[in-house]
């Protein structure tokens, strides 16, 4: 198995209410592609961090393989997610793959 863990930063120019607006949409669409992109075990989108994190939300993945985390990454489903709801709201974003 492999995990597949994203750490993300939001835009500075973003309200609090717009914020959580954005993590929720995330989470969803995130979320949603479980059951569609072949090789996904698990996906959880954390939005509720503790008051003392410096990132906003965390994506936290397992695939079957590294074959399977890289069908995902171009798997049309997630690039309508990543390209509408994650992408043009994110200032950074971390990345951390490893075998499990």
């Amino acid at each position: 198995m492999v995990k597949h863990i994203i750490v993300w930063t939001l835009k500075d120019e973003l309200s609090a209410e717009e914020k959580e607006t954005v993590k929720q949409g995330i989470k969803e669409g995130l979320e949603g592609l479980k059951g569609v992109v072949p090789g996904l075990l698990e996906i959880q989108v954390i939005t509720n961090g503790l008051a003392s994190s410096n990132a906003d939300l965390m994506l936290d993945s397992t695939f079957e393989s590294e074959e399977a985390l890289k069908g995902y990454s171009v798997h049309p489903a997630h690039v309508a997610v990543a390209d509408g709801k994650v992408r043009p709201y994110t200032k950074t974003r971390s990345c951390l793959d490893f075998e499990a």
